[in-house]
Parts: C-alpha cells; sequence; structure tokens
C-alpha cells in the first residue's frame, strides 16, 4: 500500500460510493416522485380504490431493495468521515441545513413506507403516499444544490470553517446551484420512469406511458444544460468523455422508451446518473471544498486526509468488504427480479376496474418487457 497514493484512491472511492448511492437511490427517488401522477387512474375520484392499487403496486416495485440502497449513503459517510476529516467537518458544519433537511426526509419517507401497509384505509395510504412524494422530492433537490456549490467554491475561511446561518443558505441558492437542483430532480424522474417501466408489466406499466414524453423534455433540457455548464465552467480535458456520455445515455434512454426496450432504457439512465456524478467530481478533483474567499483556504485532498496509517487499515478493509456488500446487493436484485403484474379486482357492484399486485418473469426477447 505504501507506493499508493492513498488520498487519491479514496477520493476515487468516495466517488465510486456517491455514484453508486445516487444510481440506486435514485430510482427509488424517481419513483416516489411519480407515485401521484403515474398512480392515479384517468376520470377517477382520489382517493379511490383502484388508484390506491396501482399506487400500492408501484410502491412494491422498490419495496425489497430501497432500504439496502439508502446504505451506500451510510458508506459514503462513513468514508468520508475517516479518510477526509476536514471535509466531513467543514460539510456538514457548513451545509447543516440543507444535509438535516435531507436526513429528515430519509426518515418520513423510511416511516412512511414501512407504516403504508399498518392501516387498512384508502386515508391513511393517500397519507403514506403524499409522505412519500413529498420527501422524494426533496433529496434531490438538496443533494443537487450542494454539490454543485462544491463545485463551484464555497466561503471557507482562512481557518476552513464555513457559516452555516440562513445568509449561506441563501448565498448556494445561485443560478448554477439551481440549475443543478433542477437537473438532479428530473434525472432522476427519468431514472424512476425507467425503472418502473422495467419493473411492471400490464396495467401497471401501462400508467407510464403518458409520463414519458414529459419526464423525458424536462430531463434532456435541464441534464444537458448543467453538465454543459458544469463542463464548461469547471470541467478538465478528460471529463468531455463523461459529459458527452451524460447527454447521450438520456437521448438513448429517451429513444428506448419510445422503443419499448425497458432494460436498454434503464442501462442508459444509469449511465447518465453515473457520468454526471464522475463529472462532478472529476471537475472537482484535486479540491474537495474550494473556497471562494481571498484570505480563505480551501480542502483538497492533502489538507484534508487522514494519516497514511489509517487510510492504509482502511484500504485493506474496504478490499474485503466492499465486494462483499455489492455481491449480496447483486444477490439481492437477482431475488427479486420479477416483474410486477397484475390481475384484475372489482369494487362492490362495478365491473373490473383495478388489478392485484403479482409477479411475473420478464421476456427477454422484448428487451426487458413482458
Amino acid at each position: 500500500m505504501s507506493s499508493l497514493d492513498l488520498p487519491v484512491v479514496w477520493f476515487i472511492l468516495v466517488t465510486v460510493l456517491f455514484a453508486g448511492y445516487f444510481l440506486l437511490e435514485g430510482f427509488d427517488f424517481g419513483v416516489g416522485m411519480l407515485l401521484p401522477f403515474a398512480g392515479r387512474r384517468k376520470g377517477a375520484a382520489y382517493p379511490d380504490a383502484a388508484s390506491d392499487a396501482t399506487r400500492t403496486g408501484l410502491v412494491r416495485t422498490i419495496g425489497p431493495v430501497w432500504d439496502g440502497n439508502e446504505v451506500w449513503l451510510i458508506t459514503a459517510g462513513g468514508a468520508l468521515f475517516a479518510a477526509f476529516p476536514g471535509w466531513y467537518a467543514a460539510m456538514f458544519s457548513g451545509f447543516y441545513l440543507p444535509l438535516f433537511l435531507i436526513l429528515v426526509a430519509l426518515i418520513l419517507r423510511a416511516v412512511a413506507l414501512e407504516w403504508r401497509a399498518k392501516i387498512d384505509t384508502l386515508t391513511w395510504r393517500r397519507r403514506c403516499d403524499l409522505t412519500v412524494t413529498v420527501s422524494s422530492w426533496m433529496p434531490p433537490v438538496l443533494w443537487g444544490v450542494a454539490f454543485t456549490n462544491l463545485v463551484r467554491g464555497v466561503p471557507l475561511d482562512a481557518d476552513q470553517n464555513m457559516d452555516s446561518g440562513l445568509s449561506t443558505l441563501f448565498r448556494l441558492l445561485n443560478p448554477y446551484a439551481l440549475l443543478g437542483a433542477a437537473a438532479f430532480t428530473c434525472i432522476f424522474l427519468l431514472h424512476g420512469l425507467s425503472f418502473l417501466r422495467l419493473r411492471t408489466t400490464g396495467h401497471l406499466r401501462d400508467t407510464t406511458d403518458r409520463l414519458v414524453i414529459p419526464v423525458a423534455v424536462t430531463a434532456a433540457v435541464t441534464g444537458t444544460a448543467f453538465v454543459l455548464w458544469t463542463q464548461l465552467s469547471h470541467g478538465k480535458d478528460w471529463t468531455w468523455a463523461v459529459t458527452v456520455a451524460a447527454v447521450v445515455g438520456v437521448l438513448v434512454a429517451v429513444a428506448a422508451m419510445l422503443r419499448n426496450r425497458d432494460g436498454v432504457a434503464f442501462l442508459a439512465t444509469a449511465m447518465t446518473v453515473v457520468a454526471a456524478v464522475v463529472l462532478l467530481f472529476g471537475s472537482l478533483y484535486p479540491w474537495l471544498m474550494p473556497t471562494t474567499l481571498a484570505d480563505g483556504v480551501g480542502l483538497d485532498i492533502r489538507n484534508a486526509s487522514s494519516a497514511d496509517y489509517t487510510l492504509t487499515v482502511m484500504t485493506w478493509a474496504a478490499l474485503f468488504l466492499v465486494p462483499l456488500v455489492i455481491a449480496y446487493q447483486a444477490w439481492t436484485y437477482w431475488v427479486f427480479r420479477k416483474r410486477i403484474t397484475a390481475e384484475p379486482v372489482t369494487e362492490p357492484g362495478t365491473e373490473p376496474v383495478t388489478e392485484h399486485v403479482t409477479g411475473s418473469v420478464p421476456d427477454p426477447a422484448s428487451g426487458g418487457r413482458s
């Protein structure tokens, strides 16, 4: 390990962890944000049994995996704390309010998802669905604001401290950060939509058809504008490759959705998410938190990292543990690989209006669509 540049290794590993988090949790957020739109039967009263059953089916697409996906954030936070304690301290104090709101949103979303089926009434599930939706919109917006400001630079003083007051929060809401927030949100919407179409069939999948064009247009416009602004203002020569990959991913995803190639669409949105994260961290390197103050001192991978001994021990641990975690999560996705399908159920005195959620094996010949 002595021949390795350990701060660089751990910067790359932190990038991988956040890329994994946004890749996996991104479609969870997308499903939650789309819940009131994809889960409402056209012309029906709200709440009604048909729409409620549809939303239940949509929630079940992420039911077995959403909590495992959040582990990537815990791991990324732990890696920050151990490998770059200066970065962890400055970011979690300077971005205290946005990160606190993200934490609150994640807690509320977890509670709503876990308790949704505990009381068998439409009103209760409607309230839980509303909580899931709101708490799914908040993190992408706030993560977009936080990461774009890291790339742009923050007001770190000579002691590498950052004021966490409301005045600093308002300074974080600059045009670049607001575009980043919109891009994060719209890309996760597209990622969630591609996941829903990959994981459902029949009526459940049909509910997403009307969302393809509006979601695709917003993701293409905001995502392209954001990655180009990032590349032109902060990028490096090699990050042009991931910039192009992010844009191409959105375009391929849209084309694949329109052609009902669900597997291709999901892989394309996954490529976009990963490429956008690599672009942000690649543009940031070797800085961790550059300062915008003339007399300030920014944080980079050298002055904010732990001692070599600490990084060496952590590297050995990561070599053994990270593959196990990835293998276990891959096995989880394999076990729950079947699509969510449905069969008609009727309300008293009415024709069949909705569907009951079951499992269905996807048809490989249709590009992932059953």
